[in-house]
């Protein structure tokens, strides 16, 4: 019992940071996410307190339950609206940014190390990958608008299902000697679209629940429990478990205003979504969980040698320098600037990518070590570099170069109206003069029984506008026709 004593106090002492960094976060722009690593590096890989395998099996099981409540929650959140607007510019920007860093940092491996050509390619498919477990808690914190928000969200979602699939696909063409792009994408589509089906679906048929769970005392956290099961299912099937997560976070938080023919019956009388209460809980769940999980994080980072450490850095620099044209190419032009120099800098790989990088060692890919240490580079790198990065752009005058470069094909569309500003106004002295002389007797009868305020307002109205117009005053008559 002694020996658990201290773990329990840094436990109550963790959480306490955790609302102190986010605190710091909210007047510095420090993200409390890079503090929260940090201490995980210090107690795990500098200090040597502890390591992942003092956790055994119960921390890849606390890092699966806290991705699922963060993407639950954050689904929850997110409003149909700004989900229809934001979904063709999410699945766009997720895959022009991943397809280009793979093909980037396999480019650059191929060049300085020795690695073949298909091993250097699952290494981009790892490191292409964007944790939705770093992006959306750090998005939340950011003052940015709901579209471009949900936009960030999807994408890091998206993005990870591309890093898996295709990892998985690049790992088996090794083994068996061929590569086969249309099984590939198959596989890509229905993990996509069957994960959707089961989050949905689960959704409607929970929030017929819910009515009745709400019934039952202490009942609060069956609904994390529901998402729990709708997760291992999909799991079990060989599908994506976080896209159905982040489904039915949507459709839960959306079901009182989706109308679905199928479901028309179901929610004229029995369809519930999750109260003011519950919601609140579930952030409360979510900021807890995401506390200990970067901290996790920074226990599981292993410390790599200088030139891998370069290497690493080269890599991170790379994927964040071609990460401003992939999202010049694909954002809308209606998402403000500064947004969009944000989303320019969200690119933080996760703890996703660092399980991944442990397949290629385990299957007997060449040069499996290699692809693990670079990884884990990359991992720690780009969170540091983003976290830096969003500092910069909140605290410098970087977000104004990030502002120019976004705002260039933009200020075609406003030099229009600086050179419609340009042009001298007409001089319409003349017409004044003559407007000033109106004979109010020859005006119409309803005009001659306005007040004098009301006149003036007439008169101005023909001044202002440039040009006499004819006015009728129409009215009806009992026999519903109109007369002038």
């Amino acid at each position: 019992m002694q020996d658990i004593a201290p773990v329990i106090v840094f436990v109550g002492v963790l959480v306490f940071l955790a609302h102190l960094f986010t605190a710091i976060f909210s007047r510095t722009r420090v993200p409390d996410v890079l503090l929260l690593i940090i201490i995980g590096i210090c107690i795990g890989p500098v200090l040597g307190l502890t390591s992942p395998e003092n956790f055994g099996t119960v921390g890849p099981i606390l890092t699966t339950i806290t991705l699922i409540i963060i993407l639950f929650e954050s689904g929850t959140a997110l409003e149909l609206m700004s989900l229809r607007s934001a979904v063709g510019g999410a699945m766009a920007l997720a895959t022009v940014t991943f397809f280009v860093s793979m093909g980037a940092v396999a480019g650059i491996v191929l060049w300085l190390t020795d690695l073949e050509l298909i091993p250097a390619f699952i290494l981009g498919a790892i490191v292409g990958s964007i944790s939705e477990a770093v992006v959306i808690p750090m998005v939340k914190q950011l003052r940015m608008r709901k579209d471009s928000q949900t936009m960030l969200s999807l994408e890091s979602s998206i993005n990870d299902v591309l890093s898996i699939v295709i990892t998985i696909a690049l790992v088996e063409a090794y083994l068996q000697g061929e590569f086969q792009l249309a099984a590939i994408a198959g596989d890509l589509i229905a993990k996509f679209l069957v994960a959707v089906v089961f989050g949905v679906a689960g959704a409607f048929i929970w929030s017929r629940l819910l009515n009745r769970i709400h019934a039952i005392k202490d009942a609060m956290f069956t609904t994390a429990a529901f998402v729990f099961i709708i997760y291992g299912v999909v799991e079990i099937l060989n599908f994506n478990g976080p896209i159905a997560a982040l489904a039915f976070g949507i459709t839960i938080g959306n079901v009182e205003s989706i109308r679905f023919y199928i479901f028309r019956r179901a929610q004229a009388s029995e369809v519930e979504g999750l109260s003011v209460t519950e919601k609140a809980f579930f952030s409360e769940v979510a900021f807890l969980l995401k506390t200990f999980f970067f901290v996790y994080l920074g226990i599981s980072m292993e410390l790599i040698s200088g030139w891998l450490i370069q290497l690493s850095l080269i890599f991170t620099v790379a994927i964040f320098l071609l990460r401003i044209p992939a999202v010049k190419v694909t954002v809308r032009k209606s998402i403000p600037v500064r947004d969009v120099s944000l989303v320019a800098i969200m690119v933080p790989k996760g703890l996703a990518a660092a399980v991944l990088a442990i397949i290629p060692l385990q299957m007997g890919v060449a040069g499996g070590e290699l692809i693990k240490s670079l990884t884990y580079g990359v991992v720690l790198s780009s969170i540091v570099i983003t976290s830096v990065m969003l500092l910069l752009l909140e605290k410098t005058s970087l977000s104004a170069l990030y502002i120019w470069f976004f705002s260039l094909d933009r200020q075609k569309i406003a030099g229009y109206g600086q050179r419609l500003a340009s042009i001298p106004a007409p001089d319409l002295s003349g017409f004044n003069a003559r407007v000033s002389s109106v004979d109010i007797s020859k005006l119409p009868q309803k005009v001659k029984t306005l007040s004098s305020e009301t006149r003036a307002h007439v008169k101005s109205f023909f001044h202002d506008f440039g040009k006499p117009k004819e006015y009728r005053f129409n009215t009806k008559d009992k026999t519903g026709k109109t007369k002038k």
